[in-house]
């Protein structure tokens, strides 16, 4: 089994309780998801302010140095609380913690200094933490020197009562002394060359515990690419096992609706762009394959024109084609368009849509039911389950990120 799939169950300082809860409550289950669960922002530990430096505009992370004066307690119950009152040369502070007071009491000693960090608040004129992380002098100098740049974790309020910024740090450090030397490369060194691409180890350690801002860049990048990928992958293989599923129309003949169409019936001359995509679009008709295709242009620049080629390409072979409009008003623009445009040429027409009066509804759902309707415009009513067409083999969806459906054009 690869090593990050192992369980996080087994890494120092997680065990079965915060196993759990990691996975309840970010989906954290293996040593891989824990890896995944990348930093949101990071602070820049080097920084050590003295207490009267620290002022409401400081940043929402801070840290100092100070020494414990004394400790006190308030409350009763649930609203029993445990204050630290520490001081350094510059002025005075508070530090707060309303849970896991029997644990905090014992590590916390009058007269030794700490390094504090923590979120700042004042209370009365007076600079307080509530459940700040601290660490005995001697251990914040015995660690070891890095870049000062440590990773602020997506959280949630139960894991963060439970597991702060430091004891989740701890845990990926843990876990990353584990797997270290056993991450695989899995893109080959002439396209990470190319795309200027870090290893893949070297991108977890550095997002993670950043050697320098420039590092961390590059393991952004390459975790980044990574991900893109993967979808661009997973994206590809869908496409190609629905295309050796899912069978197209063909349309094989360009017949007499479509030629009358185009030599006596065009508001204009079609532009170089436009012929383009009527060609691509009737080379996709006769490959049997499903096309999907997005065409953009700018307001005025002829879509609907290519549109209603496109339906007349499946009017000619036997099939029916629709076009969904994102609101009632451009329907039945389309429909007045449309129904104008095709005039003489035997293509019957009709709209459907949410207001639609009974009898034009009726007529609609009759015509397309039966096969004599070849072209019906509308709006989201059009995939009511209601709607039944006899051979539908073309569909034109107007704007279709206004629907947030999936299309499935011939």
């Amino acid at each position: 089994m690869n090593t990050l799939d192992s369980t996080i169950q087994f890494v120092a300082g997680v065990g079965e309780t915060r196993a759990k809860l990691l996975e309840r409550e970010l989906g954290i289950r293996t040593i891989g998801d824990l890896l995944s669960h990348i930093p949101s922002r990071y602070i820049d530990r080097t920084k050590v302010y003295r207490i009267a430096e620290i002022t409401e505009d400081a940043p929402a992370l801070v840290q100092f140095r100070a020494r414990v004066t004394g400790v006190g307690y308030a409350g009763e119950g649930r609203k029993r609380r445990f204050t630290a009152f520490v001081q350094d040369p510059s002025g005075a502070a508070e530090l707060v913690w309303f849970r896991g007071i029997k644990w905090i009491e014992k590590r916390v000693e009058v007269g030794r200094e700490y390094l504090v960090f923590g979120r700042p608040s004042f209370y009365r004129g007076t600079l307080s933490m509530a459940h700040p992380e601290l660490e005995t002098m001697e251990q914040a100098l015995s660690r070891k020197a890095e870049s000062g740049m440590q990773g602020i974790y997506p959280s949630t309020e139960k894991l963060s009562n439970t597991l702060g910024t430091k004891g989740m740090c701890q845990i990926i450090r843990n876990a990353w002394a584990l797997v270290r030397d056993r991450i695989e490369e899995p893109l080959p060194e002439s396209l990470r060359t190319h795309y200027g691409l870090m290893p893949l180890r070297d991108a977890y350690f550095n997002v993670h515990f950043p050697q320098s801002p420039e590092a961390l860049r590059q393991a952004q990048y390459r975790l980044k690419f990574d991900e893109l990928l993967g979808i661009q992958l997973n994206i590809q293989s869908q496409r190609t096992e629905r295309l050796s599923k899912s069978n197209g129309f063909l349309f094989p003949k360009v017949g007499g609706v479509f030629n009358t169409f185009y030599t006596s019936k065009l508001p204009f001359p079609l532009t170089g762009a436009q012929k383009r995509v009527i060609k691509e679009i009737r080379n996709d008709t006769v490959t049997g394959f499903q096309m999907n295709r997005l065409l953009q242009g700018d307001v005025g620049s002829g879509k609907t024109l290519v549109a209603l080629m496109s339906m007349l390409l499946a009017v000619d072979n036997g099939y029916q084609a629709c076009m969904m409009a994102p609101t009632e008003i451009l329907a039945r623009q389309h429909f007045a368009t449309i129904t104008r445009m095709l005039d003489g040429l035997g293509v019957r027409v009709a709209i459907l849509t949410g207001s639609s009066k009974q009898r034009e509804r009726r007529e609609a759902l009759e015509g397309i039911a039966s096969g004599r309707v070849h072209i019906l415009i509308g709006t989201h009513a059009l995939i009511e389950d209601r709607v039944r067409f006899d051979n539908l083999g073309f569909v034109v969806i107007d704007e279709q990120h206004r629907f947030g459906v999936s299309s499935a054009p011939a």
